[in-house]
């Protein structure tokens, strides 16, 4: 169903356990992409892997946040991907930590990365696993998007990420309406 799928994030080591980061946690966390293959180039890293018989590309875009569609356009424009057959995994702060939520196109909720992508692409017609981080009781969203988990979050946070792989498996080969019997059931 979704022959792209992105994980946007910010590369260095100062940025590697941080919520915005939640998408590149879970590709570091799942089984098939921890062992893959990865490649630069695309200003990424990608890798093509076989989802129960599926031949899926995932990728990691190496331009930050605010410039991932620099990195999705060319590689979705190299191999053919229509803007219909890409997954994008991302944070999203209205959503509480534990939580995932599946949509195809709509608004951007002022994700500067989808932001992005939706620029390059020319259209904000693909999917999204929107992967809960709550927000903050206080101070700024930046601040809390670019900081670890708190410590009650760390301790399930692994646990979280492993309840991911089968929705996200799912959505790859079934598309949304399968993965989105997921929304708004904690994980935890």
């Amino acid at each position: 169903m979704f022959r792209l799928v992105v994980g946007v994030g910010n590369p260095g080591n100062e940025y590697a356990t941080t919520k915005h980061n939640i998408a590149w946690l879970l590709f570091d966390s799942h089984p098939t992409l921890r062992s893959a293959n990865w490649k630069n180039k695309f200003k990424g890293e990608f890798c093509d892997v076989d989802i129960k018989g599926q031949k899926t590309t995932f990728l990691k875009p190496l331009t930050y946040m605010n410039l991932s569609g620099e990195s999705v356009q060319p590689l979705a424009a190299f191999y053919k991907i229509a803007p219909e057959e890409i997954l994008v995994v991302h944070d999203e702060l209205d959503i509480p930590f534990g939580q995932v939520h599946f949509k195809m196109g709509g608004g951007l909720a002022g994700h500067n990365g989808l932001k992005s992508i939706a620029l390059s692409m020319g259209t904000d017609n693909f999917a999204r696993m929107r992967v809960g981080i709550g927000r903050p009781v206080h101070g700024s969203v930046s601040d809390w998007v670019l900081s670890g988990f708190p410590k009650e979050q760390q301790a399930f946070l692994s646990q979280v990420l492993e309840k991911l792989h089968g929705p996200l498996e799912d959505c790859v080969l079934s598309g949304i309406a399968k993965a989105s019997l997921m929304n708004k059931k904690p994980l935890i």
